[in-house]
């Protein structure tokens, strides 16, 4: 039966929030040589980061082994359950075994010890027994102990998840750094995300390929803004044969009839801005959009390695800022 007078929910929340940023601070003091040990495990192994939890320990785990395999160090997890119905044969002698238990007693999670033994892995344990049969059973020991669980009755597995769940963000934090683990790094094992997109994706593949709206330099004004219209992108390259010469925006077309009582007298060449922007097709898309965002241009000129124009980039969700095209 619910309790609705037991106080505040806010208030509540704030103790919970309150007990594990303790137990996280507490464990963050108890940081020490063996965590360096343990990185320099996972950075000299052969393998695999082999992650074994149950219970919520195991959820732990999961993300652990995740967050590792996304930053750079092979990692899986095994339920210790399926581990003695065939999985253990996933495990090789040159993998290092990241072993998670509270108390250090689980006794799924003990029944692998033997094996990991007679194979020699190298064992990582997480807990908050120091003394339990784990510990005393792996090469590096850190203390994912918590003094009290944030649960009223001190029962359910909170301030001590939470602690494991930063240790695990710890290891791979300082694997990562130790690596040189780059954006582009990231970017490669999250091809689907955002991040993967920018940083993998190169120019030629979002460009607008031909055939480009193009025009000479003695075109017309009406010349000019009939190529502009039926190309659909809001501007024309002035060519000359293979030479590029300069390009014509929308916004050069506002500024001509700014400037010129009749702009049916103006030919490309007098509109035209000369010397446009160009990238190489070979660009990181976000290389060139930060570069045109440090331009203000909306548009750049694509162009092979022979410097001939092939293409044309253009962005349109740039927001917030007056971007001169």
């Amino acid at each position: 039966m619910s309790n609705h007078g037991a106080g505040d929910a806010s208030v509540i929340a704030q103790e919970t929030l309150d007990i594990e940023i303790e137990a996280l601070q507490r464990m963050r003091s108890r940081m020490d040589a063996r965590f360096n040990h343990a990185v320099e495990i996972v950075l000299t192994m052969k393998g695999r980061v082999v992650v074994v939890g149950m219970g919520k320990s195991g959820i732990i785990g999961q993300k652990i082994a995740a967050t590792l395999a996304s930053t750079g160090t092979p990692a899986f997890f095994v339920h210790p359950g399926e581990a003695f119905h065939g999985d253990l044969g996933m495990i090789r002698p040159v993998d290092v075994a990241l072993l998670i238990s509270n108390s250090g007693e689980t006794e799924e999670v003990l029944r692998i010890l033997p094996f990991l033994e007679h194979q020699q892995n190298q064992i990582i344990a997480l807990t908050g027994g120091m003394e339990s049969t784990l510990a005393q059973h792996s090469h590096v020991v850190l203390d994912v102990g918590a003094e009290r669980e944030a649960c009223k009755n001190n029962l359910a597995p909170t301030s001590s998840t939470t602690n494991t769940l930063a240790m695990g963000d710890a290891l791979a934090v300082a694997l990562t750094v130790k690596r040189d683990f780059q954006p582009e790094d990231f970017a490669r094992f999250h091809p689907g995300g955002s991040l993967g997109r920018r940083l993998l994706t190169r120019v030629c593949d979002v460009m607008q390929k031909g055939p480009l709206p193009v025009c000479l330099p003695e075109a017309s004004f009406r010349d000019v803004v009939t190529s502009i219209t039926d190309g659909r992108m809001g501007l024309t390259l002035v060519m000359d044969g293979q030479d590029l010469r300069g390009i014509i925006t929308d916004g050069d077309l506002r500024r001509a009839f700014e400037a010129q009582e009749d702009v049916n007298q103006l030919t490309a060449a007098q509109m035209m801005s000369p010397c446009p922007l160009t990238i190489d097709q070979h660009m990181r898309f976000a290389e060139a959009e930060a570069y045109m965002r440090d331009e203000e241009v909306r548009a750049l000129v694509v162009q092979d390695e022979e410097g001939q124009t092939i293409g044309v980039l253009q962005i349109y969700d740039i927001k917030n800022e007056e971007l001169s095209v």
